[in-house]
């Protein structure tokens, strides 16, 4: 009986199904990251060796081999060890060239990395956060720092780094116009904007000026007068603006 080509170990898990026999197994395969490309491999058990062979690397080198679970996990896989595709749960492989790894935990889960650099967007790919949430390290007597995609985290540090997801802070910058705080968007503020957040509801009249004086900005000068047209690059927190409005005769 001919058997097919190859089967897909992700089609598999993801219909909840046992592998096909075939010539050979198709999984995903990443060199130092997750971006993953298909390899096969012609056994449904094969060892590390034989993937990292499939993925055309020198078996001889320095490798470190991780199964990504589909539960999300992480898992050391030894290069004499036999992987059963057929009941792992996993379609996704990732090789370092390493002979270290650095652990961390990922909303509890246990995970690793070949490097001792973790850029912020692997986190990002792992958690796979909703559009309103963050990714936080975890700070113990001390204030949860904020990971953004392009940050990197250095995992040589003593002790395993632990990682959550929750709500993203409020990226606005809040400011003070005439005594009360506002937030706006964006860190370039313009003399309308201000005007606009201290006199909301007044009418267009030409007879009608606004100025404007600012302090504890964030660009040169830091304080001074801003004029129709111009703008002033804020602090995340505390730049203050006072609107004067005159009635002209």
């Amino acid at each position: 009986m001919k058997h097919p080509n190859f089967d897909d170990v992700g089609d598999a898990i993801r219909e909840d199904r046992p592998l096909h026999e075939a010539a050979a197994y198709r999984i995903r395969f990443g060199l130092e990251g997750l971006n993953f490309r298909h390899i096969d491999v012609s056994d449904p058990v094969p060892t590390g060796r034989q993937i990292l062979d499939s993925a055309g690397l020198d078996r001889r080198a320095d490798y470190l081999l991780f199964a990504l679970l589909d539960s999300g996990d992480f898992e050391d896989v030894r290069l004499d060890e036999m992987v059963d595709l057929r009941g792992k749960g996993a379609e996704r492989f990732i090789a370092f060239k390493s002979d270290r790894d650095f652990k961390f935990k990922l909303n509890d889960r246990q995970m690793a990395w070949g490097r001792d650099e973790l850029p912020g967007s692997v986190l990002y790919d792992l958690a796979d956060p909703s559009s309103d949430e963050a990714v936080f390290l975890e700070v113990r007597g001390g204030e949860d720092r904020l990971i953004e995609p392009d940050d990197r985290i250095n995992l040589a540090e003593p002790g395993i780094e632990r990682f959550i997801t929750a709500p993203r802070p409020n990226k606005g910058y809040v400011i003070v116009v005439n005594a009360v705080e506002e937030t706006v968007p964006y860190k370039n503020v313009t003399f309308e904007q201000v005007v606009k957040l201290s006199h909301p509801n007044a009418p267009v009249e030409t007879n009608v000026k606004f100025s404007m004086t600012y302090r504890n900005a964030a660009s040169l000068p830091h304080a001074g007068e801003l004029g129709e047209g111009g703008s002033v690059e804020v602090k995340k927190h505390g730049s203050i603006f006072n609107v004067t409005r005159t009635v002209q005769s």
